[in-house]
């Protein structure tokens, strides 16, 4: 079969050996690490923000993964570690002077710089293309160089001086070991966060069962001093005191009942200095009193009654 018309096959196209491994482009993988999303691959625009592995991402691209969360998006997986708005920085970037991006390429005859970056180290001055090791600051989203934190070693931030501890440095698009480190710190950071969740609801919940402090009266606070059974006999002979006179209050107040009051003498109208008009209202004057003529049987009736 075949080789007819003179064709003659060479020995490549009959016999087929192991197929070579495709390199990729470095410069390629660069620019796609630094200068597009990670989730959209659209090119990075401002607000950008950085996860905790040190991946770059366009913030409204991250809002709308948060949203919706759908089984169709394929690149979801180099997502899948944040769970909130909340595990990634926001960057504060400084802007390349010498870098002009499309401006000056308007007719599309101009030769692109892939080693031109948008970006710079604002201590050293070195760009952001990938040829140089850059992290941030996950306290306050500041961007350096390594070799500018290396050379001018500080607790401080450089730019807005915020204080930082070791882990708060991520380096950004870092090898595989520098992922495997970021990662294992992620986790922990994590777990200690979940555990001081977990030990303020118990608190919260102590200091809601607890009752209130009675409230005492206004003026100064009142110390009792001494022993405790010098005290318990202190009050026990209060006590043993108050019981008699308590009892001869009760067979007073009950003697007083019974008899009446002997200075509360009864007083007659009569005798008293009020003027005769003032006496004449009561029964016990001698106008009120009736003779034995005027007083009749029970059974007949008085005529002055008419």
């Amino acid at each position: 079969m075949g080789c007819d018309g003179g064709t003659i096959p060479k020995r490549h196209e009959l016999v087929k050996g192991p197929k070579k491994v495709e390199k990729v482009d470095k410069d390629a993988e660069l620019v796609a690490q630094w200068n597009y999303c990670t989730l959209s691959q659209e090119i990075l625009r401002r607000p950008i923000v950085a996860c905790e592995l040190g991946r770059l991402y366009n913030k409204d691209a991250v809002i709308e993964f948060l949203l919706d969360k759908s089984a169709e998006k394929a690149l979801g997986k180099a997502a899948s570690h944040i769970k909130s708005i909340k595990n990634v920085t926001e960057l504060k970037l400084s802007d390349n002077p010498a870098w002009e991006g499309d401006k000056g390429n308007t007719k599309g005859d101009k030769h692109d710089d892939l080693q031109r970056a948008r970006f710079i180290c604002p201590v050293v001055g070195l760009e952001m293309n990938g040829r140089h090791r850059f992290c941030f600051l996950r306290c306050c989203g500041c961007v350096f160089s390594e070799r500018a934190l290396k050379e001018i070693k500080a607790e401080v931030c450089h730019t807005c001086g915020a204080a930082f501890q070791e882990d708060d440095v991520i380096v950004l698009n870092g090898t595989k070991e520098d992922v495997d480190v970021l990662k294992t710190r992620m986790e922990e950071r994590r777990l200690r966060a979940k555990l001081e969740k977990k030990t303020k609801k118990p608190k919260a919940a102590e200091s809601v069962s607890k009752p209130d402090v009675s409230e005492e009266a206004p003026g100064p606070s009142k110390v009792k001093t001494g022993k405790p059974e010098e005290t318990s006999l202190d009050s026990r002979e209060k006590k043993n005191n108050l019981a008699p006179k308590s009892t001869a209050t009760n067979e007073s107040s009950s003697g007083k009942a019974g008899k009446p009051l002997c200075g509360a003498a009864k007083r007659s109208i009569a005798d008293s200095e009020e003027s005769e008009a003032y006496k004449s209202l009561f029964t016990t004057h001698s106008s009120a009193k009736r003779s034995k003529e005027e007083s009749a049987h029970w059974v007949t009736h008085t005529s002055y009654c008419f």
